[in-house]
């Protein structure tokens, strides 16, 4: 990588050229390639982030119509319990239920202990979906 970016530095590229744009972005992206090289868990691609956030920028259009700022920032932050739950492998669904259901029986305001337990990276959270979605087979009734 060294002698890439030595190599990279010794190009003069006309003024305006593909290739100056080229140059550019190289030397511009030089610290985020070291990154990735000399760290093995760092992602080369942003997709799966992209991916993850789409939803949310599509969603983002219709709250143009939301009636308030209140309903607009609700909507946001459905948005960003989906995905998560999503990325961690939680149903939606299962998930937004068991914590609404939930956080009726909590005390105000919620100590940091009681919300880590909502987040659906919790492995309490995880066991509790899987208990109550645990399809009942006939020989438990």
């Amino acid at each position: 990588m060294d002698e890439y970016f030595l190599w990279v530095r010794t190009v003069h590229p006309v003024s305006g050229s593909k290739l100056e744009d080229a140059v550019k972005y190289a030397l511009n992206q030089e610290k985020y390639l070291r990154a990735f090289l000399n760290n093995g868990e760092v992602e080369i691609s942003n997709n799966f982030a992209e991916n993850a956030i789409r939803p949310f920028v599509i969603g983002r259009k219709n709250w143009l119509f939301s009636d308030t700022v209140k309903g607009a920032k609700s909507s946001a932050i459905v948005y960003s319990l989906i995905e998560t739950a999503k990325a961690n492998g939680v149903e939606p669904y299962a998930y937004l239920a068991l914590v609404l259901t939930d956080m009726q029986y909590m005390g105000k305001p919620f100590s940091n202990e009681e919300f880590e337990s909502l987040m659906p990276w919790s492995e309490e959270m995880k066991q509790s979906i899987v208990r109550r979605t645990k399809p009942t087979s006939s020989s438990d009734e």
